[in-house]
Parts: C-alpha cells; structure tokens; sequence
C-alpha cells in the first residue's frame, strides 16, 4: 500500500471516529434531556399537572397500530381536538363564501334562474356542487355536523374534568421549590406556624383557593380562564344551534302597501315570501296592520339637498282577532315587533291616483297605483292595467295597458326631461301612454305587476300617427282617440311604504352565544391560571427558613411580579433575621498571632 492510501484510510477511520462520538454526545444529551423531564415531573408531581383541561394533542400523521377499537379511539381524539376544531371552522368560513357571491334559490329563484341562462358553462358544474343553496348543501350540513360533534366532545369531559378540579384541594408542595420559575427564599425569626398562618390570611385575601398542610401552604387561582374557556365553546354550540333554527323555522316576506290599505299576515298577502325547510305556514303569527299615513320628508338646501330627513310609517295594527287596535309609528331600524315577528319599513314611493273611464264614460277602474321609483329623486315607472269592464267600439271585450312615468317635481322641457330634481310633491307629472288589446294575464303565466307587455298589445295613435302619449298635470285627463275612453290623473296622490316581514327564531340565542364567546374568549386571553406555594421551617440553626414559588400555565412577566408582590407583604409580617456575629477560630487565631510576631522579629533585625 503506498503513503497517499495509508493517509486517506487513516483519515477515513478519523472522521468515522469523530462522527461516532458525535452521535455518542448527542445521544447522552438526549438521554440527559430525558432524565432531567422525568425528574422533573417527579419532583413537581400533582403540583404542575392540570392546570388545563385542554385534550391531550396528538400527531395527525402517526396513529396508533392498534385494532379498530384503538383507531376509532385515535379518530375520536383527533375529531375532539381543538386543532380539528379550529380546521372545520375555517372550513365552515370558507363554504360560506359560495353563498355570498353566487344567487341562492332560497333566497331569489329568479335571480338564480338569470345566472343559469347567462353562465350556460359554469351552471352545471355549480348544480353539481350545490352552490345554488349552499346552506342546504351535503357538504356544507356535514362541515356543520362534524363541527357540532367535535365541540361538544370536547367540552363534556373537560368540563367533567374542571369540576373535579374546582372540589379538589391545590396540589401540595413540590419537594424542591427551586425548581419552579418563579421562586423566592429568606430567614426570619419568626415561627414557622406564625408564618404559615400569615401566608394562608394574605392568600386568601388575595383570593386564592388555599390549603396547608404539613410546613407549606398551597394556593391556586385563576380557574376562569378555564371557566372562559369553557363558556367560548359552550357559546360556539349556541351558535351553531341559534343559526340552524333561523335557518329551518324562518319565514321572511315583503309587502308593499299604500296609504289607507292594510296587511294581514298570511300567505296570500305577501308579495313574495321565503320560509326554511321545516317552517309551517299554520304558525304565521295572526297579526294585522293598516298604513294611515307615510311622512317623508327631505333637505331642502346645500349640500346634502334631498336628503331624507323624515321617514315614517303611521299605522294601526292588532296582534290578533279579538286585540284591540293599537297605533305606532315605523322608522327605519325601528321594527314593530308583534308576536316573535319584526316589520321593518324599508322603502317607500308614490302611487297615482288615476280614474279610467270606457265610451259610455263608465269608470271601469279607480284607484291608486303604486311606481317603482329609479332615482334618488323618484323618478318612477310602472303600468296601469285594466283587465276587465272595458269593451271596444264593436262590443268586444278587451283589455287597456298603458305605460306610466312619474316624476313628484317635474325639471321641464329642456331640463332634464321626465326626470325629478327633487323627492318631495312639488310639480307633480304623470305622463301615459296608451295601449288596447291583450295584456297576456289569462296565459297563466306569472307577470310582472309593474311592467307592461304590449307584444300582443296594440298602441293607441295621435293625429301625427305616433304613439299617443301625454304628460299630465294633477285634474288632467287624456282622452283615447275615437272616443275609446279616456283616463284622469286625480288630485290626490298617495304614498307607499314597502315592509319586511321576518321571523327569525334564533336571533336571540345568536346575540347570547356571541356576547358570551366574545366573553369567554377575553377570560380566556387575559386571566392566568396559577399556583403559589409557601413552605417555613426551622432551620438546623434554629432559625426559620421560608421559601415561596408559583407556577403558571406559560411563561409570563405577572407571575413574577405578583409571587414579588406577595412576597413584600409577607415579609413584612416575617421580616429578614439578623445574621449571627462569627466566633473567631482557635486555629485561625493561633496562626494570626505567628505571623504578627514574624513581622515585629523582621522590624527589630532592620
């Protein structure tokens, strides 16, 4: 073998040495590592266990090699687990989001039945997914279901497990006080039993849960934050139960009424009505209302001109068939409240007053008519309809439509046309236009009340051969030509107030689960669970020996300073002994004495 080999082998066998003993460190300080946490947990024993009852948290990638029963016990662990719980609501989160973004069929059938006619690609797939009613989805009820269950297989046997620990007494004293983080010790003359009594009177004063026993004093406090911590996931369940109630027995409609008409609360008088799966229309609270006046008024200068100012409902309601008649006043997020239900007042426009009259100048339809508005400023639109009563010149039965665009403060020719400047009934115009024939309501098919289909309709013409129309002043009439009829814009003009009429039978328990979360959570984050001992003996000196310590759940800066601030006023009862004045020794003292008669010897010889 020559040099070059003899040196690499050598080298070889060197590193391979090097990194043996490296693993041989590495291994006794893990070793060393281990020994000193199994000591630990010895020495501190009951005195650092429990101080949360919080599930034990295992590995999601390790489960145990065990038979069913053991695996179903491993899944059972992790589906209790507060990381599992904190995934399944993020998730819960998450699937909301579809529900936001994408038209839901309880919500707005039409507006779902508009998306599937535009979105012919993604339509499919969005049914296949359930996101066109993401709340009753299997997907987003087995999220819900398995969040219910996680939470409430954590909190059963934590909460068995906080109240043993509330009728336990504090853990006593670990044997090595030292050990712990925050740890105090000083000599008094004062008694061991005088000082004992003195640390059990000022724990308790400070309100600590206290016991002696032996020579040391155990104290515990802070058993609300696990109370928090119970009362946030106690409060989660309440609101996972308050959402699927509102969800399942809710009944939620709108209503548009005129001034002088009424509402009664059944199906038929909603103008479109939406209810959970599980609601019975039989439990629709037997109320009734009628609107008597509606008061709008509006900013009549600078810059906020137009703004509404006033916005009120006047009506009269009983809360069933044999209650009298009470009368209040509805205002935006002020519901009238009747029988579990809420009437909210949630928008308002004008409705004309109109009279129709046939050849033989017979009114065949008088009444008021309610226009959506389309501004800021109520420029609004509808359709006048008169189904039955009118006849044509030969006798026929026939129908009359005719085309409305109001404004309550007419800006003129030139200046801005049919359109509003101002919301209140300063210039009001009603300007029509007229049309005869079928207006399509015997087809069965279901119409839009404010909107006019003239496809099977014929327009009445002017003398010029154009549509006719006009615009009229309030006493106006227009006449149709021929001698059809003729229709007259009526000085009284009304107003309508459009109601939400909603049941939600969970909202109570919502606003309770939520303010006790926010409660528990803030217990929870603020409130430290911890543990204070205080141990006096006497000495081998006859002199007594106190010592105190705390533990708490995590490491913080409060311990610190509250065993600090406990340890003042203690000490203050058992103040520092003086220390004893040293004897001189014999042997020390014979020495002294040499080396001062070496140093006069050398004195005189100089």
């Amino acid at each position: 073998m020559s040099t070059t080999e003899s040196e690499t082998g050598s080298t070889t066998t060197s590193e391979s040495t090097k990194e043996a003993e490296r693993s041989a460190e590495a291994r006794d300080a893990r070793d060393a590592a281990e020994a000193r946490d199994a000591r630990d947990v010895r020495e501190l024993g009951a005195a650092g266990s429990q101080l949360s009852t919080a599930p034990r948290e295992e590995s999601l990638l390790t489960g145990p090699t065990l038979s069913v029963l053991g695996w179903a016990r491993w899944f059972w662990r992790q589906l209790t687990s507060m990381r599992v719980a904190l995934i399944l609501l993020f998730l819960l989160s998450l699937g909301a989001i579809p529900g936001s973004l994408i038209p839901q069929t309880n919500v707005d059938e039409l507006k779902v039945q508009d998306f599937k006619a535009k979105h012919t690609v993604v339509s499919p797939v969005y049914d296949q997914l359930q996101l066109f009613h993401v709340y009753s989805s299997v997907w987003f009820s087995a999220i819900y279901i398995l969040l219910f269950v996680s939470l409430i297989g954590c909190i059963i046997p934590r909460t068995w497990q906080f109240v043993g620990q509330l009728r336990a007494r504090p853990p006593r004293a670990p044997k090595r006080l030292t050990r712990l983080p925050a740890y105090t010790t000083w000599r008094t003359a004062a008694e061991p039993e005088a000082v004992r009594e003195a640390a059990l009177s000022l724990l308790k004063r400070r309100r600590f849960r206290v016991y002696g026993e032996g020579d040391a004093v155990a104290a515990e406090k802070g058993y609300l934050r696990e109370t928090g911590n119970l009362v946030f996931h106690v409060a989660l369940i309440v609101l996972l139960i308050a959402f699927a109630t509102g969800q399942l027995f809710k009944s939620d409609g709108g209503k548009l009424v005129v001034e002088g008409d009424g509402f009664s609360n059944t199906l038929t008088q909603y103008d479109d009505f939406r209810s959970g799966s599980l609601f019975n229309t039989d439990d629709l609270a037997p109320f009734s209302f009628t609107l008597d006046r509606f008061t709008g008024t509006y900013e009549r200068s600078g810059p906020q001109l137009g703004t509404p100012r006033t916005f009120e409902a006047a009506i009269r309601y009983t809360s069933g068939p044999r209650d009298k008649e009470h009368k209040t006043v509805v205002r935006v997020n002020e519901p009238l409240k009747i029988d579990g239900s809420k009437v909210f007042l949630i928008g308002h426009g004008y409705a004309p007053v109109v009279t129709v009259r046939d050849r033989a100048n017979k009114v065949v339809f008088s009444g008021a008519v309610p226009l959506l508005p389309i501004d800021g400023n109520f420029t609004s639109t509808g359709a006048i309809k008169v189904v039955n009563g009118y006849k044509d010149k030969a006798g026929k039965r026939d129908q009359l439509g005719f085309a409305a665009f109001f404004v309550p403060t007419y800006a003129g020719k030139g200046n801005g046309q049919m359109f509003s400047r101002f919301p209140a009934l300063d210039l009001p115009v009603l300007n029509l236009g007229a049309y005869h024939g079928s207006l399509g309501v015997d087809s069965g098919l279901a119409q839009n009340v404010y909107q006019l289909n003239t496809s099977k309709m014929t327009p009445f013409k002017d003398a010029k051969g154009d549509i006719l129309k006009k615009s009229l002043l309030p006493g106006e009439k227009l006449d149709l030509p021929d001698g059809a009829g003729s229709i007259t814009f009526e000085k009284d003009i009304k107003e309508w107030a459009s109601f939400q009429i909603t049941h939600q039978p969970g909202d109570g328990w919502a606003l309770t689960g939520a303010i006790a979360a926010i409660a528990g959570l803030a217990g929870s984050l603020f409130i430290q669970r911890r543990r204070v001992w205080v141990r006096a003996v006497r000495g081998a000196d006859g002199v007594t020996v106190v010592e105190m310590a705390g533990l708490g759940r995590s490491e913080s800066a409060r311990l610190p300073e509250e065993l600090a601030d406990l340890a003042g006023i203690l000490h203050a009862e058992a103040p520092t002994a003086a220390e004893p004045a040293e004897e001189p020794d014999p042997a020390e003292e014979t020495v002294d004495k040499t080396a001062r008669a070496s140093v006069e010897v050398e004195g005189v010889e100089k």
